[in-house]
């Protein structure tokens, strides 16, 4: 494997074929290219590491643009009014070589309210040999004058069997051995970041040692607890085993386990067996992401009633995890909810 190449550019998207999960826009863009009526202004919005500004250079180049006529800006560190200045300073020149000059502004919420007034200055009547290509991670924040002069384009988080599959994809390209545990366990770790996954996955490419990845050591390397830990857990819920149940969670703490990871994994587990007591139809779904032990014994618990293993719990550790973080001792509101689900009375 070729380490010294960073994984997300060594797998950056070079054409639209190559773009993953993004199909509505993929056709949208095609089929303007196709009948040459461009958008002279556009915005992709969308969570962190879903492919904006990736997009953004694709289209450029489909469109005819030579990297000397691609201007990328970011506006979290370009975003004063004179920044924006400059930029409309050199909109009305001419392309270099190319039929159309394109700006990609980065992080465009980030721009100053003065940025933002001289920014749709130059959006309200861009020359016909300018386009822009806007891209945020938070569309909440731009002015409705700025949205109305774009076609807004929403990406999709992919899910977790897309980065499942892109992990074990990958894996295979670069003579490594991933199992589906693990690449479950990657893209669950990524939560919804193409980039994430991939940097995730540089780090257990270094740190294997003979280029096999199974799901404990993915976990080891990643700070995600293993399987064994979590397993005993949910029986200790469901079994309202209190002492068992702290254990687990001192053991995931003693392994410098992440908190938060740890946390989501558990309630997956939990809404997972909630769901197939009330949806027996679509057991099989439910359990999709699951590695076939997992599957058998939440296909079990959920067979039991009653069970500690509801919605109350559920709901019990939701508000943990959204406590997790704010307090001096990570894992006490973990430690609580526990308590509290499985000796109510305590």
């Amino acid at each position: 494997m070729s380490s010294h190449v960073a994984l997300y550019r060594k797998y950056r998207p070079q054409t639209f074929a190559e773009v993953r999960n993004q199909e509505h826009i993929v056709s949208v863009l095609e089929g303007a290219i196709k009948k040459d009526e461009i958008p002279h202004a556009m915005l992709f919005s969308g969570t962190r590491g879903t492919g904006k500004t990736t997009l953004a250079r694709i289209f450029a180049r489909a469109i005819g643009t030579s990297d000397v006529d691609l201007y990328e800006i970011d506006a979290a560190s370009n975003r004063g009014i004179d920044d924006i200045r400059e930029l409309r300073e050199a909109v009305p020149t001419v392309p270099f070589e190319s039929k159309y000059k394109v700006y990609i502004i980065d992080e465009v919420h980030m721009l100053t309210k003065e940025a933002f007034n001289a920014l749709l200055k130059t959006l309200e009547e861009p020359p016909a040999h300018v386009v822009f290509i806007l891209a945020t991670t938070e569309e909440e924040k731009l002015l409705d004058t700025i949205l109305s002069r774009c076609q807004v384009f929403k990406m999709r988080e992919p899910s977790r069997a897309t980065l499942a599959d892109m992990a074990i994809d990958i894996a295979k390209k670069e003579g490594f051995k991933l199992d589906h545990d693990a690449a479950d366990l990657i893209a669950i770790a990524a939560d919804g970041s193409f980039r994430d996954a991939l940097s995730i996955m540089q780090k257990v490419f270094l740190a294997s040692g003979d280029m096999v990845g199974d799901v404990d050591e993915v976990a080891a390397i990643i700070g995600a607890p293993k399987k064994a830990i979590i397993g005993t857990l949910v029986r200790a819920l469901h079994e309202k085993n209190t002492e068992v149940a702290l254990s687990s969670i001192t053991e995931a703490m003693e392994s410098q386990v992440d908190v938060k990871l740890f946390t989501r994994l558990l309630l997956e587990r939990v809404r997972a067996v909630m769901l197939i007591r009330n949806m027996p139809s679509k057991v099989e779904s439910i359990l999709s992401p699951f590695g076939e032990a997992d599957a058998v014994q939440l296909k079990a618990l959920a067979a039991v009633t009653p069970s500690p293993l509801n919605s109350h719990a559920l709901v019990r550790l939701l508000a943990a995890s959204e406590r997790l973080g704010k307090t001096q001792l990570p894992y006490l509101p973990l430690e609580l909810a526990v308590i509290e689900i499985t000796n109510p009375t305590n």
